[in-house]
């Protein structure tokens, strides 16, 4: 049937606070015309990110009653790491309280100047985790990710001919080589099993760990079973552990694939390096059986590992990004193609032509729909990548604007209310403008820099 049908009902409902353009228009101006300073109480749809924003199940609601506060041994710590390793066998599991803690650990312990840390493609936070530490982050994504109008399946693999041409020049300042499923920064884009395969070779020819920051593994594991003929008949749950059976270690953000508010993980093999890990945990995070979450997340992230892995939900999942895909592309909306996992990705530079990347065409997109329609996205262009550590600026690969469905919360009524937003505002595309930016940090600006309109 052509209709997405939710696999749930709903059980509980939140208003939402209609506002109208002239309103919008003064809250743009009083948060300097950066999205991320808004209230959200003044969002209609708000799809900053899919990270925390999830509808939490009936099971979870229930297991957080069952979380058990002791500082060190709880319980909820065991069922917590006994539904990880159900999915993904590591030796170690840490818990941090969101996913760049994670990272914050795990490239303390193993970053600093003068190493390199390749990925498919960094993301934000991961590059940002990085970069402190004065490691330097590099993207080695397949060509094939910077054609947005292309269709081949796997726009996230990492180009693997590139990768062994690094290793051989600087092996001695790699530490570890990593890969993010799904490729968030490149239009959520999956990974193959056999790319994946195909990394672990490389990595082991140079006695390299593979580690995959893992926030979105049941979509990439989706993709992998519906694009991979290998893999067709193959059930999910069972793809999930093939994929970390070839990794030697993980970061993990429960804020997307576990359905949970907050918390996270890093999970490793390696005896030495887990004890480097824990140590740091304690410093920055806690005990290693709590690591900054309270033992009710522990037991909402169990049940949600348990429930991302069903086939209904992920179809349903999906199959809502390529609808609005689908019919944003028929209306000539430049979208990111194939539709990717979790979000729909406009394609600013083709959108705004006229507007120069570092005159900002993805924020001016961004700006535009909340204005036009109270819905909230986010940058993902030159404003996010396109300050380097010196200060300088670079455009950015691609200028995209992320608009992230939060999991099991909006209606296909609401997507197809953001699908008429896009169109309107593609409508009046000529006669927008680009932005400059006022103020700025030293590093991750998107987050706080202020914006005026040129």
């Amino acid at each position: 049937m052509k209709t997405i049908i939710e696999p749930f009902r709903v059980k509980m409902v939140e208003p939402i606070r209609m506002t109208t353009i002239e309103e919008r228009q003064k809250l743009l101006k009083k948060a300097n015309y950066n999205l991320f300073s808004l209230k959200s109480d003044d969002v209609i749809i708000d799809l900053l990110t899919d990270s925390g924003t999830s509808s939490m199940s009936a099971n979870q609601w229930s297991a957080l009653i069952k979380g058990d506060e002791s500082y060190a041994g709880s319980p909820s710590y065991f069922h917590f790491k006994k539904a990880v390793q159900e999915l993904m066998p590591f030796k170690h599991v840490i818990p941090t309280h969101q996913g760049r803690a994670a990272e914050a650990i795990l490239f303390s312990v193993i970053g600093g100047t003068g190493k390199t840390i390749p990925n498919n493609t960094h993301f934000d936070t991961t590059r940002g985790n990085i970069e402190a530490t004065g490691a330097e982050a590099i993207d080695l994504v397949v060509d094939e990710a910077k054609d947005t109008e292309s269709n081949y399946p796997f726009k996230g693999n990492m180009d693997t001919v590139k990768l062994e041409k690094l290793l051989n020049e600087k092996a001695d300042d790699i530490p570890i080589v990593m890969i993010t499923i799904t490729n968030n920064a490149g239009g959520g884009q999956p990974v193959s099993l056999q790319n994946i395969k195909d990394t672990k070779a490389v990595c082991d020819k140079f006695n390299k760990p593979l580690f995959i920051d893992a926030c979105r593994f049941a979509e990439n594991a989706w993709f992998i079973k519906q694009r991979e003929a290998k893999y067709k008949n193959v059930a999910v749950k069972d793809i999930v552990r093939e994929i970390f059976s070839m990794a030697d270690g993980m970061t993990m953000s429960a804020k997307k694939d576990a359905f949970a508010n907050i918390g996270g993980w890093l999970a490793l093999n390696d005896d030495k390096l887990a004890e480097s890990a824990r140590n740091r945990l304690i410093l920055t995070e806690g005990f290693p059986t709590y690591g900054g979450l309270a033992g009710r997340d522990l037991e909402a992230i169990a049940v949600g590992l348990s429930e991302v892995v069903d086939e209904d939900y992920l179809a349903y999942r999906i199959r809502t990004i390529e609808y609005m895909v689908e019919a944003l592309d028929k209306a000539g909306v430049p979208v990111v193609k194939p539709a990717g996992g979790h979000a729909v990705f406009i394609d600013a530079r083709k959108m705004l032509p006229h507007i120069p990347p570092l005159e900002y065409p993805g924020h001016a997109v961004a700006v535009g729909l909340y204005e036009l329609g109270g819905i909230r996205g986010c940058e993902i262009g030159s404003v996010m990548f396109g300050l380097n550590p010196d200060g300088t600026q670079t455009p950015a690969a691609l200028e995209l604007v992320r608009l992230a469905m939060p999991r099991r919360v909006y209606t296909q009524s609401q997507a197809d209310y953001i699908i008429e937003c896009a169109i309107a505002l593609k409508e009046k595309a000529k006669d927008m403008r680009g932005y400059a930016i006022t103020w700025q940090p030293k590093a991750m600006r998107h987050f706080t820099a202020k914006f005026a309109q040129l």
